[in-house]
């Protein structure tokens, strides 16, 4: 790390303690921006490295509900607000055990820096509760949602902070939550929230965003190296949307994905994953990849390693930190060319060393998975202007994002001396658009 951005990171770490996975992000960051300070000592001087790692508001709040049985049950929500430079703060919305502060705040950290490679007006945030949708009635839910609404609507806004789904939130908690807020306000701002239904607002392609846009940057650095996903063996770690869309997409583009799992366990099948049927029992009986596995008569591996399985295209899809050194060590020696994120900072950073030392590339999620919000400032478009644009029309510019996100990371880690490096060039091409904006708006 640069000696300049050293202070930087221990008063972080001090002002946030107990908060690792946001340790981690920032550090992340950080550990690239060395060259950048090296050729332009005035972010330093502004201090704007400090400050854009500072959230400019964080709300916590209680959320109170009642279950099924009429007991009351107390949950915890958040939203962190933590840059607006570039537009409104826009981020999603995660219900789950695990989340506390530090999950949000590193959430909302990377969404900072890809929602700036997106090009699209929009600033970055992260939100959302320790409440766990799973197993939970929807008239539960709905309660659940109503009451988080209830505080959150005095925080955001179509042109305040534009919340959107996550891990735990589709399209039916969005529903939930915007009809609360349009209660509460009485008024329809289409605006405030993305990842509606395609009936009230929302945008074609949005579902499919996140995994359609890991396919095409996956493709694309492929592509810079003379390839192609045509005929490749692809492992895909989760099943849940993003995974789904980013097998459905690999498919389409010639690729074959013969694994992908959930909490229970994975699932092989060498003839490739029958995305129909998992969409039908993922989405549509809200079942386990056991089920689909029952189905198909395909092996079924309970817990286990997805990761030691060989492949050439590695696309982890699941939760952070998912797949570490063992993990990387095994993809290697499987014959991995390319590990493309689709989750938020799944991959350790001693896997990421490994990878990288052993020659495999390496895509970080802030760009390889910015489809899914790139695809919401899209639907955020079309509601400003009362407009529904066609699938095809907006796939192609999902397309057109995706490739140019791709050609900035290449063409940043060339001029700041890392070439072919996704990570620093991300992270450079990222920082500099916002820390630009930063020292234009002044002080605040």
């Amino acid at each position: 790390m640069h000696p300049a951005l050293v202070p930087v990171f221990d008063d972080l770490v001090a002002r946030n303690p107990g908060e690792v996975e946001f340790h981690q992000a920032a550090r992340e960051v950080l550990e690239s921006l060395g060259p950048v300070v090296s050729k332009h000592p005035e972010y330093a001087d502004a201090e704007v490295i400090r400050r854009l790692c500072e959230p400019e508001r964080q709300v916590i709040f209680r959320v109170p509900w009642t279950d099924d049985a009429g007991r009351v049950q107390i949950n915890r929500g958040f939203r962190v607000e933590f840059n607006s430079a570039l537009g409104p703060y826009k981020g999603g919305l995660r219900f789950h055990p695990s989340v506390y502060l530090g999950i949000v705040k590193f959430l909302g950290f990377e969404q900072i820096f890809k929602n700036s490679l997106t090009g699209l007006p929009i600033g970055g945030g992260k939100g959302g509760s320790d409440f766990d949708p799973k197993g939970r009635s929807a008239g539960e839910v709905m309660r659940f949602c109503q009451s988080f609404m209830t505080e959150l609507y005095r925080h955001i806004g179509e042109h305040t902070d534009v919340p959107a789904g996550d891990t735990g939130v589709g399209q039916r908690e969005i529903g939930y939550m915007f009809g609360q807020y349009k209660r509460i306000t009485n008024r329809y701002e289409s605006g405030t929230f993305t990842g509606k239904g395609l009936s009230w607002g929302g945008s074609r392609v949005r579902t499919e965003a996140t995994g359609y846009g890991l396919a095409y940057f996956a493709e694309r650095v492929l592509s810079a190296s003379g390839t192609g996903l045509d005929g490749r063996r692809v492992v895909v770690s989760g099943s849940g949307n993003v995974a789904i869309h980013a097998i459905e997409k690999v498919h389409q583009l010639g690729g074959r994905v013969v694994a992908c799992s959930d909490s229970d366990g994975f699932v092989v099948e060498e003839s490739g994953i029958d995305v129909d049927l998992l969409k039908e029992i993922k989405n549509g009986r809200r079942g386990r990849i056991v089920d689909y596995a029952e189905e198909r008569g395909a092996p079924f591996t309970p817990g286990g390693d997805i990761w030691s399985l060989p492949c050439d295209v590695a696309l982890p899809c699941a939760t952070q930190n998912e797949l570490g050194v063992d993990g990387a060590a095994a993809l290697i020696r499987g014959g991995c060319v390319l590990v493309a994120e689709g989750a938020n900072m799944p991959t350790s950073p001693d896997a990421i060393r490994a990878l990288r030392q052993a020659g495999v590339a390496f895509a970080p999620g802030k760009a390889a998975n910015a489809g899914g919000v790139a695809t919401s400032a899209l639907e955020m478009q079309q509601n400003a202007s009362r407009d529904s644009w066609g699938f095809e029309h907006t796939e192609e510019r999902l397309a057109e994002i995706m490739a140019s996100i791709h050609d900035r990371c290449l063409e940043t880690a060339d001029e700041y001396g890392s070439p072919g490096d996704y990570t620093a060039g991300a992270n450079i091409a990222g920082f500099t658009k916002v820390a630009d904006a930063m020292l234009a708006l002044g002080v605040v």
